[in-house]
């Protein structure tokens, strides 16, 4: 399965001034896949040490950060001779050991020639409760599902996901009706790295969408691991939830949706653990469209997405009669897959960090709206062919944004005012 990390941690390995790395992401999104294939095709020896009920080597770190001493340890751990010219030292789940997230900083000082990569399924809700990490001292990166170019190379359409890095559209849109196909395919699968492999051994949907039950479930299993018996609650029911907010027209969270009277300060804390967890992206409103947006953020008035398209078609329980029979799929389903979806992409396929515009009347509400430079561009979303823009319109007639993007099921076309992207092509912003 091709991940294009593999380029970033290539980029890392050959860095003269490499830090230790820390992997960031969700559980089951392919952390620990990732790094023993990277040691796999990139090293000659792999030295993989689990923290996950591994009480002798959390000892280890404990003693002190005497790097020798730690080496030595590793060393007798894994059975073979460690040298910082040709082994990758993989910690994972890390989360369990705080001493050995913090020794990354004299691995860094001390002896910055070890290669040294690190994951942890909540290591986001670790830093936030408290583990002191290393700043300057390492590199982070964010994994996420795989995108949906990541998936046509899955699927065995190179060529196509090749083709949308090309930005040739004359090239591109001859091929709309198979990259529509395979978009109809990833909403319902997803890019959950298991359930990708499952689908495509069998084309099997079924199969699929057993597979994501499962992992919710996981999911929530894992919740009643590690939150207190208050917390556990308002965790569920914030989780539970965002299906139901995302099919609204207004997508902004609202949390008397999730009980009548319910208060911002009641479940903040339970959805910063949601985020910190990788489980739940949160897009916040700017109150004005200027750079940096930023520094325009609402705190209280914000969007949140899942992890994985596939994971909210999963607890949407949506039909597979959806993904075969037309564009049913866009239809009517559009509200809560078609933004997630969109979300997804720019996390994972661009630079650009999301956030929504929206005002008390509604009238120039954007889906999304990205810095592009010195620009603050509207992003409006459309799930069908159906295109009329009339917020994106209200919002270019008031603002006057150098770009406006429409995404939607047209091919790719540029007018005065504003440029479509097919839904397909997100990662071409």
């Amino acid at each position: 399965m091709q991940r294009f990390a593999m380029k970033k941690l290539e980029a890392w390995k050959n860095d003269d001034n490499r830090k230790p790395l820390v992997i960031m992401g969700a559980r089951q999104v392919g952390k620990t896949w990732l790094m023993k294939e990277f040691g796999r095709l990139y090293y000659k020896k792999v030295a993989y040490i689990s923290f996950y009920n591994n009480e002798a080597m959390k000892h280890v770190f404990e003693q002190d950060y005497d790097i020798n001493r730690i080496v030595s340890a590793i060393t007798i751990e894994v059975g073979f001779t460690i040298s910082s010219e040709d082994t990758l030292i993989i910690f994972d789940e890390i989360q369990n050991a705080p001493k050995a997230f913090e020794s990354l900083k004299y691995f860094y000082e001390d002896a910055p020639e070890y290669h040294i990569m690190v994951a942890g399924s909540l290591l986001g809700v670790a830093l936030h409760e408290g583990i002191s990490y290393p700043v300057g001292k390492v590199t982070t990166l964010n994994l996420y599902p795989l995108n949906f170019r990541e998936f046509l190379h899955a699927v065995g359409e190179k060529g196509l996901a090749d083709a949308l890095e090309t930005k040739d559209y004359d090239l591109i849109d001859s091929f709309s009706e198979k990259y529509i196909y395979h978009l109809k395919n990833y909403f319902y699968v997803g890019g959950m790295p298991e359930v990708v492999s499952k689908f495509i051994n069998n084309n099997d949907y079924i199969a699929a969408r057993e597979l994501q039950k499962e992992i919710v479930l996981q999911y929530k299993g894992d919740f009643g691991k590690h939150i207190s018996p208050n917390e556990l609650p308002r965790i569920n029911m914030v989780w539970d939830s965002i299906p139901m907010q995302l099919a609204k027209e207004n997508k902004k969270f609202f949390f008397g949706q999730i009980k009548k009277g319910a208060r911002s300060a009641e479940f903040e804390k339970a959805i910063q653990w949601l985020v910190d967890s990788g489980l739940v992206y949160r897009v916040h409103k700017v109150n004005e469209p200027h750079i940096p947006l930023s520094a325009y953020k609402e705190l209280s008035f914000f969007k949140l997405f899942f992890v994985d398209i596939g994971l909210l078609g999963a607890m949407s329980e949506l039909d597979l009669h959806s993904v075969i029979e037309g564009n049913r799929l866009f239809v009517e389903f559009k509200g809560a897959l078609t933004e997630q979806y969109v979300l997804q992409q720019i996390m994972s396929d661009t630079t650009y960090t999301p956030y929504y515009y929206g005002t008390a009347a509604a009238t120039f509400e954007q889906d999304f709206l990205i810095q592009k430079g010195m620009d603050a561009v509207p992003i409006e979303v459309k799930a069908e062919t159906n295109i009329h823009s009339k917020s994106l319109k209200a919002f270019y007639d008031k603002f006057h944004p150098s770009i406006s993007i429409r995404l939607s099921l047209l091919n790719y076309k540029e007018q005065d005012w504003l440029v479509n992207i097919p839904l397909y092509a997100v990662s071409n912003m």
